[in-house]
C-alpha cells in the first residue's frame, strides 16, 4: 500500500512539473524569432534545454546564447566574441 501511495505522489508531482514545461513548436519558434528580431537579434537556432528555450543568435557582431522562460523573458545570456 505504501508503494502505491508513493507512486501516485510521484506521478502527481511529475504531472505538475510537466505542465510548467516549455514546448517548442513552429509557432513558438516563430514567435521567439520575431520577438528577438524586433530587439535587434539575428536568430540562428531555437532549441529547448533544461526547461527553457535556448536561442543561438548574433547581436552587434557577437555570438550569443540566450535562455528564455515560458513567458519569453531572457533569464540568462552567454556572450562570446
Amino acid at each position: 500500500m505504501t508503494r502505491i501511495l508513493t507512486l501516485v505522489l510521484l506521478l502527481a508531482v511529475g504531472a505538475a512539473h510537466a505542465s510548467d514545461a516549455v514546448v517548442l513548436d513552429t509557432a513558438k519558434s516563430d514567435e521567439i524569432t520575431s520577438t528577438l528580431t524586433a530587439q535587434g537579434y539575428e536568430v540562428r537556432r531555437v532549441d529547448v534545454e533544461d526547461g527553457m528555450f535556448e536561442v543561438y543568435a548574433m547581436k552587434d557582431g557577437k555570438k550569443m546564447e540566450l535562455y528564455l522562460d515560458a513567458a519569453l523573458t531572457v533569464v540568462r545570456a552567454k556572450i562570446s566574441n
